[in-house]
């Protein structure tokens, strides 16, 4: 037996905090978890659950409009009630921390509630008590930050934000990420008005150009106004309301100010320093391919070392690294970053998989680019001017798609399948040759036969 408490310690029971303890404890080491919030992370509590229910709710002032094409009268105008659609939400998360408290339960794994410190290479420290572990794994995640300017104490964050006492009417969105454009969609399609502030040219920086184009016309198309290669200068609260000026010198009047300006590793309070661990130049922490730290017994995986800030991203690195330390076989593939598929869900929502065109220019010799610009035949009768995207990015010299893109109605869902296809390096000549399913918008990917461009 070793000399240790727990052949593993995790810190923080977010996913891939979860999965690694799981899978380890199924593996036959002794773990422990600390978590001093709530079971199942950022993804389960602030992030992608309540965020993609709410971007439900967000589209049904649409889909309302919509079916007048198809026959269907509303006799009332529908209603929308901000504390049912928080309140139930806070029940449905409510019901995931404890099936996350089950699933370590059942795997016989010890849940210790509190901040874990760590105190040396094989010790950690939560609520006085010291516990010492062969390995120790850092999941603690990302936290919300938001840049100083005067005022800043009256913006909410993206923790926050899903909670808020009443609805504002009138909403503003700082920043030009994910999380700033699903909710300026999702506050505009629940029924504010909503404007989008950017520093930036163009949000959503390092997705396909022809992408966010096309996403910004059809964002203002549904009513969020969108202010570029703007910031905020400061925010004065007067009353209940808040009056935003902006850097361009005008000055916008809300009822809520959301700070989506991006996360950071959540590392305070960790007791780094009493440890060897190296950061990287953007302030996460150095692993090597096993995601060991500098201090071997030490490791790191999700939003605090490089790569996608995804969930799925930290349970996939949550799988390999379970095998490599507790494990005598290595039966995973190598994880390929640039083939993991993501899905914003703006309205309408963007789905997208390998590599973009600016990214594959750099990289091969010559490619062929299809895309496919046309109105779904859901809106022929809707009467909505919705429009949907999807491009393909093709190789030359070897045919194999190198990147799929859409933004339209379920994105996500459709360009998962669409994430096979690319991570199994198939052709252009393989999607010409699949029938497609009709009359469906996905038959679009199998049917473009007409270079845009090379």
């Amino acid at each position: 037996m070793s000399s240790f408490e727990y052949d593993l310690f995790v810190i923080g029971a977010g996913s891939g905090g979860v999965r690694a303890a799981r899978t380890a404890a199924s593996k036959g080491a002794r773990v422990a978890v600390a978590e001093d919030r709530y079971l199942g992370g950022t993804c389960v509590n602030v992030g992608c659950v309540p965020k993609k229910l709410y971007s439900y709710a967000a589209h049904f002032q649409s889909d309302f409009k919509n079916s007048k094409g198809y026959g269907w009268s509303i006799d009332d105008a529908p209603r929308f009630d901000w504390a049912t659609l928080r309140d139930n939400k806070t029940r449905e998360i409510e019901r995931l921390n404890g099936i996350y408290g089950k699933l370590l339960d059942n795997s016989d794994v010890t849940l210790i509630d509190g901040r874990a410190t760590v105190v040396g290479p094989n010790e950690v420290e939560v609520n006085g008590t010291r516990h010492t572990a062969k390995k120790i794994l850092l999941a603690t995640g990302g936290w919300p930050w938001v840049p100083e300017f005067p005022g800043k104490e009256h913006v909410v964050n993206s923790n926050e934000v899903f909670d808020l006492e009443s609805f504002p009417k009138r909403f503003l969105v700082l920043g030009g990420g994910y999380i700033a454009v699903e909710f300026a969609s999702i506050f505009n399609g629940l029924g504010a008005e909503t404007h989008l502030v950017y520093r930036g040219e163009l949000f959503l920086r390092g997705f396909d150009n022809e992408v966010r184009e096309f996403t910004r016309d059809e964002m203002a198309k549904k009513g969020v106004n969108l202010h570029f290669q703007t910031n905020i200068e400061r925010i004065d609260a007067r009353g209940q309301e808040l009056d935003v000026t902006l850097t361009t010198g005008g000055v916008i009047t809300v009822d809520a100010v959301l700070g989506a300006t991006g996360r950071k590793p959540n590392l305070d309070g960790l007791g780094l320093d009493n440890v060897h661990i190296d950061m990287t130049s953007s302030g996460k922490i150095d692993v090597d391919e096993h995601y060991q730290t500098a201090t071997p017994s030490i490791l790191a995986l999700g939003d605090l070392i490089e790569g996608p800030e995804l969930t799925p991203v930290a349970l996939e690195e949550a799988m390999r690294l379970v095998e490599w330390h507790f494990s005598d076989e290595r039966t995973l593939p190598a994880l390929e970053l640039d083939k993991v598929a993501t899905a914003v869900f703006c309205h309408p929502n963007i789905g997208t998989v390998g590599l973009s065109e600016e990214s594959a220019r750099e990289r091969f010799d010559k490619i062929r680019i299809y895309t496919a610009d046309f109105k779904p035949m859901k809106h022929t009768l809707s009467g909505s001017d919705e429009r949907c995207f999807m491009k393909l990015i093709v190789d030359d010299a070897s045919d194999k798609v190198l990147g799929v893109h859409m933004v339209g109605d379920e994105a996500g869902e459709l360009i998962q399948g669409m994430a096979i296809a690319v991570r199994a390096g198939l052709t252009k000549t393989d999607f010409d040759a699949t029938v497609g399913i009709h009359p469906t918008s996905a038959e679009e990917f199998v049917t473009m036969r007409s270079v845009t461009r090379h």
